[in-house]
């Protein structure tokens, strides 16, 4: 079965279209996700006991201990407020050096 120089052109067309949206749907929502994987994977790895963080439900604590995929945070000045959470619940790290040599 031949196809005709009409057919052709119209299922080049498609074809294109099919590449083009593709294109547009990998730069617009696969790599973005990959690059906030990325980061997350590198906040988790950096992190280290007597870091302050920022839980996703918005609460604020210190590391006291990192298992493999656990972290045990210490929330407020009760020293018995001790919680295991999962790393992914860590939404954000803030390293207390860095808070020290700012302020001198």
């Amino acid at each position: 079965m031949l196809l005709t120089s009409t057919a052709q052109s119209s299922l080049m067309m498609i074809l294109v279209y099919v590449l083009l949206f593709g294109g547009i749907i990998y730069f617009m929502m696969i790599r973005p996700q990959r690059k906030q994987q990325k980061a997350t994977q590198e906040l988790h790895a950096s992190m280290q006991p007597g870091d302050s963080v920022l839980t996703t439900s918005g609460f604020y604590g210190v590391i006291i201990d990192i298992m493999d995929n656990t972290v045990i945070v210490e929330f407020g000045n009760n020293r018995n407020c001790r919680i295991p959470m999962q790393k992914d619940a860590i939404q954000a790290v803030e390293k207390p050096n860095l808070a020290k040599s700012e302020e001198e």
